[in-house]
């Protein structure tokens, strides 16, 4: 998530209050053998309104995958309880006291799950999704590769000390090769990267063909991969005591513990979600190399990411077997310092009082909870003192909008209501 817009407060109250009064259009999108251009899916058009609606729940049938299997292990079964929640109200950025429900038709929910003490007490599917499609999570799957990532170093396999290049000798000369591991986890690293999505020669852009988002125009068609794309990147300044959130760190990070563990990143999460009780398969979107683009591309339904939530709330247990070590989540949930979080103006505004670690958003200032987020509106959010997990996925026509500041309060409204 980045590149909330700098505007005055005036324009920016008014942009959201516009999106609360805006009729919800399903879109009527691949219908028909083939269906009719002006309602075809494609790789070029998958990320833009209105194909997003489809689009972001059928990546599989778009683009190349990679499986993270959920087993032969029978579905857990999630208990229901059911607990009005739509509502709820809380202040807008815009002024006006809107519903959880408002929000949610608001930011186009795809689908929304709030589980409590490992019951649910709320689902609810939107624009024709249902319970067994696999939606893709954008940035969340950074939150991912950073559970797994710490797993690592409290096996004492990936040393967090350690430069980068000592991992992936190929980035030795590039912006990665002096930082460490842990500056890899953290967001700080001093690379000459900008993530402005709208912008086709900006570094994110460049990662996007690289990583086979979306076909590349001829004058940018440098690299067939990732693994090109990387070391390409040069220093700004250096690393540490600070937070630039960079898309192709992730990548880097996933890249030096594929090194480091001999074992790669999806069958790392493989080895996790086959003992969640998942109902699908999930997966990742593969490079044109083959390899998980795992700064962005992991697909799974909405109820197995409630399940990944909940063994995170439950200490890294399932049914009373470790599947993440306690410790791993404890020093996820533990933040950085909120000082350098906080100097970013449209990170602070959009999550007050967080700090980042292990790339999760970490909120210690009430309740402890951490939240992974995606563009165009993907959440899961755990409160651990709670006991609440919320998985939110979406399909907002644009990649970060000022609505997002609202999702974040509305997440903690519904949580604040659950407390009690």
């Amino acid at each position: 998530m980045n590149q909330i817009l700098d505007r005055s407060l005036v324009s920016r109250h008014t942009e959201v209050s516009e999106m609360y009064d805006q009729k919800q259009q399903e879109p009527v999108l691949m219908q028909g053998f083939p269906a009719e251009p002006e309602k075809r899916v494609t790789w070029a058009n998958w990320m833009s309104p209105p194909f997003n609606r489809w689009g972001f729940r059928n990546l599989a049938r778009l683009r190349p995958t990679i499986d993270v299997a959920a087993g032969a292990r029978p579905s857990s079964v999630l208990a229901h309880a059911p607990v009005e929640l739509e509502s709820l109200s809380f202040k807008s950025t815009c002024g006006r006291t809107v519903s959880v429900l408002d929000n949610l038709r608001a930011s186009k929910t795809d689908g929304f799950l709030v589980l409590h003490k490992g019951r649910v007490v709320y689902e609810n599917y939107f624009n024709g999704q249902v319970a067994s499609d696999r939606h893709i999570m954008f940035s969340v799957t950074k939150s991912l590769i950073g559970v797994l990532g710490e797993q690592l170093i409290h096996d004492g396999v990936l040393d967090p000390g350690a430069q980068t290049q000592r991992y992936v000798p190929e980035l030795a000369g590039s912006a990665f090769g002096d930082a460490t591991v842990r500056q890899l986890f953290d967001m700080a690293v001093g690379v000459h990267y900008s993530e402005i999505y709208d912008d086709p020669s900006s570094e994110s852009s460049q990662y996007g063909y690289a990583c086979g988002f979306k076909p590349a125009l001829p004058e940018y068609a440098q690299y067939e991969s990732l693994y090109q794309y990387l070391p390409s990147l040069r220093k700004r300044c250096e690393h540490g005591g600070l937070f630039h959130y960079v898309t192709a760190t992730t990548e880097v990070l996933a890249w030096v513990m594929e090194r480091a563990s001999g074992v790669a990143c999806a069958e790392q999460l493989q080895g996790v979600w086959q003992q969640l009780g998942c109902e699908r398969d999930a997966y990742f979107m593969a490079d044109p190399w083959g390899r998980s683009v795992a700064g962005a591309g992991f697909n799974a339904t909405l109820r197995d990411m409630g399940r990944f939530g909940l063994m995170l709330g439950n200490g890294g247990k399932v049914d009373g077997r470790q599947v993440i070590d306690k410790a791993v989540i404890e020093a996820i949930a533990k933040g950085s310092d909120p000082a350098i979080y906080g100097v970013h103006k449209d990170f602070s505004e959009w999550t007050p009082g967080a700090s980042y670690r292990s790339q999760w958003y970490v909120f210690n200032d009430h309740s402890p909870a951490i939240m992974a987020a995606g563009i165009h509106g993907q959440y899961l959010f755990v409160d651990f003192d709670s006991e609440v997990v919320i998985v939110k996925q979406s399909s907002l026509p644009d990649a970060v909008t000022e609505l997002d500041i609202d999702t974040v309060q509305m997440l903690r409204t519904v949580t604040a209501h659950l407390r009690g």
